[in-house]
């Protein structure tokens, strides 16, 4: 998959907008804390383990705006898809030590010091 350079700007922008209002709730920021929640390879949030239905519900809120805002920015020659996989490929830079992400075989893992386990296709 050949990914364009200007759609990592795109997906950066629609990654900051879906996390920043995702950031204000503090049952969102409890539940990435406490590694229930963490950033998937395919652009999405995920639950991680066994996670309470609110839990759950923050997710599924936030996956489906994520998913309206990667529709919305998906231009020509890419697909949503496409789209989203260059904005978990940001996310995922983006976490903080502490924080839960899929890696590339799609284990969950612990975001350590340095920088996280990340897709080759990902620039």
């Amino acid at each position: 998959m050949r990914i364009a350079k200007w759609m990592i700007g795109l997906a950066l922008v629609a990654g900051v907008a879906g996390t920043a209002q995702a950031q204000r709730d503090p049952d969102y920021a409890a539940a990435r804390a406490a590694g229930q929640i963490g950033e998937q390879t395919d652009g999405y949030l995920g639950v991680v383990g066994n996670a309470p239905d609110n839990v759950r519900a923050i997710v599924r809120d936030i996956n489906i705006k994520r998913k309206s805002v990667y529709t919305q920015r998906a231009g020509a020659g890419s697909t949503i898809e496409q789209f989203a996989f260059v904005s978990g490929c940001n996310l995922i830079a983006r976490t903080e030590p502490g924080e839960m992400y899929q890696t590339p075989s799609g284990a969950w893992k612990q975001r350590g010091a340095g920088a996280p386990e990340r897709d080759p296709r990902c620039v």
